[in-house]
């Protein structure tokens, strides 16, 4: 039995793989690879897991579109990468069809109708983190399921077509990475206390590399979808199943919370960077509104003179990232229940104005540099999909933390996210990224938790350009930020502008973080300058796509088990 599972994960594969590699990486004992880059000519794919990134490839050969593709591939994420692929969870569409126009869809949790503005506080008024953060209490209203209807009517094949690739996968199983082994391994205990049924993630013994991962039960919910449409997700069975979950361990998602949640289609973030276009995410993910002041604080200041990762580069870039998340703590939320200053937020004026007290060679301080003055009357995963029509689709989906709140739903076998700890539990206290709120994202029965996830895709001369986008938490737009600069100012390639090394801040706290491999000389030159820096692990997984002409480059993050499939390669 154990071959028969093991020849299915392989046979998918050969299936898949295409006829040349620009660099691959043999993963011993799990029976596919595992592909960094790609250079091809009519289409591609980059997701967090290359069983993922393979499934999307098949179904652009089958004659797919790229929202096809990214509907599989987010479908099958839900198998493979469990951490945060999910349909427990929700995300954001940034789309640019071959029409021109600009899609982007809402698919947030919400709040569920029981939730209230201090469900979290104990009787002295101190938050509560073990409720927000772990268990059925934690966990927002899904959207991801939702979301993928809502971007069927952009698709071009059969639903069935689309989801069968994710029951396989779930049902005959697939052989698990050395990461997702440990990662398995590292979550057992809270899998444990979370759960009063056993789960697909927990054995007795440890975890290895090579090992069978069968989800049965997550199976027959992909069936029912697949089945019932929506409707097989948010009634029926599997909403029965998630409210009995809900009341083993005081959660308060109801069935009324199930059938009441719809999915938004909203305006793009869309404005320009020197010529080119970009179109991100609004409101209610702070991304889009970011990565936008970001962008135009250095718009007029010539960054490319001071060179990649030089001193100055560094020092203009995070005094920019300090003031973009000192206005996201004070004025951004959920724009179907708070008024947020938007058009000033990124008015030229304005910007002009906050970067008055910036300083060359002197850092920065975030008890000096608040939110400006206006008045008026980590875990997640991300995959980018370009097709040969000119469709590009960039999603970021999440369940918030690494397996979101651990808890499984019992008979349905996914994990529901853990994003109510997104909203702000009390006003100034941060959440478990360490980013801070008020009012504007206070909990609210049906309202959005405000967001960082950043999909991303940037024209050029009106055709796409780079598809872009990351994990990561409240790094993910200063990521996104940072591989935009890397490559439309340094000219760097979208390889190096993945793989080099990135930095982060956001305000609060007043701390500059960094990876392992940032140049030694150039931290020494900032802590000259004044700046309190911190070593890290990785910095998101970005997920890269250049066109170019006929020629698409297609990047997978070398942080994790991120790859890149493409249609048509070149050798």
């Amino acid at each position: 039995m154990y071959l028969k599972r093991f020849l299915f994960a392989a046979a998918l594969t050969l299936a898949f793989a295409p006829g040349s590699f620009s660099q691959q990486q043999k993963t011993k004992g799990v029976g596919y690879l595992i592909q960094k880059n790609i250079t091809c000519t009519r289409g591609a794919v980059v997701s967090a897991h290359p069983l993922a990134s393979m499934v999307g490839l098949d179904i652009l050969k089958q004659g797919g579109n790229a929202v096809d593709a990214a509907i599989a591939t987010q479908l099958a994420l839900a198998v493979v990468y469990p951490g945060a692929g999910n349909i427990g969870g929700g995300g954001f569409m940034v789309a640019h069809l071959k029409d021109g126009r600009n899609i982007c869809i809402d698919y947030r949790e919400k709040a569920p109708a029981k939730a209230s503005r201090d469900m979290y506080l104990d009787k002295d008024g101190n938050v509560q983190t073990n409720l927000s953060q772990y268990g059925h209490l934690a966990s927002g209203v899904p959207g991801t399921v939702a979301g993928i209807f809502s971007q069927v009517k952009y698709a071009k094949l059969p639903f069935s077509k689309l989801i069968q690739p994710a029951i396989d996968l779930a049902e005959n199983g697939f052989a698990i990475t050395a990461a997702q082994a440990s990662s398995f391994n590292s979550n057992k205990k809270e899998f444990l206390e979370q759960n009063k049924t056993p789960v697909a993630f927990v054995k007795e013994t440890e975890w290895k590399v090579g090992d069978i991962l069968i989800q049965k039960e997550l199976a027959n919910t992909l069936k029912r979808i697949r089945d019932f449409g929506q409707k097989g997700f948010y009634e029926g069975e599997t909403a029965a199943f998630i409210v009995a979950e809900m009341q083993k361990g005081n959660g308060i998602i109801s069935l009324d919370d199930l059938k009441n949640y719809e999915a938004k289609e909203r305006p793009a973030c869309d404005f320009s960077y020197k010529g080119y276009q970009v179109i991100s995410m609004p409101l209610p993910s702070s991304g889009g509104v970011i990565l936008q002041q970001m962008l135009k604080m250095i718009e007029g200041r010539n960054i490319a003179a001071m060179k990649f990762q030089t001193a100055r580069s560094v020092q203009l870039m995070t005094e920019v990232e300090r003031r973009a998340y000192a206005d996201r703590a004070e004025f951004l939320g959920d724009p179907d229940f708070v008024k947020v200053p938007l058009k000033t937020l990124v008015s030229e004026s304005y910007l002009k104005e906050r970067m008055k007290d910036y300083e060359p060679g002197k850092a920065g301080n975030s008890k000096i540099t608040v939110a400006g003055a206006i008045k008026e009357s980590e875990e997640t995963t991300h995959f980018s999909v370009i097709d040969n029509e000119g469709n590009a689709v960039a999603i970021t989906t999440t369940l918030n933390d690494s397996y979101g709140s651990h808890t499984v739903v019992a008979g349905a076998g996914f994990i529901l996210n853990n994003e109510m700890d997104d909203f702000s539990a009390k006003p100034g206290v941060p959440n478990m990224y360490g980013a801070l709120g008020n009012d504007k994202n206070a909990i609210a029965p049906a309202k959005r938790m405000l967001s960082s996830m950043t999909p991303t895709i940037v024209l050029k001369k009106g055709k796409p350009y780079l598809v872009v986008g990351t994990p990561g938490g409240t790094t993910i737009p200063t990521s996104v930020f940072q591989t935009l600069v890397n490559i439309l100012e340094f000219n760097m390639s979208a390889v190096d502008a993945v793989n080099k090394p990135k930095f982060h801040h956001q305000w609060s706290p007043d701390r500059l973080d960094i990876e392992k491999d940032f140049p030694a000389d150039v931290k020494k030159q900032l802590e000259a300058m004044g700046y309190n820096i911190k070593v890290r692990e990785a910095i998101g997984r970005t997920e890269v796509i250049q066109i170019s002409g006929k020629k698409i480059i297609a990047v997978g993050d070398k942080r994790g088990d991120d790859d890149a499939r493409g249609y048509a390669p070149i050798p």
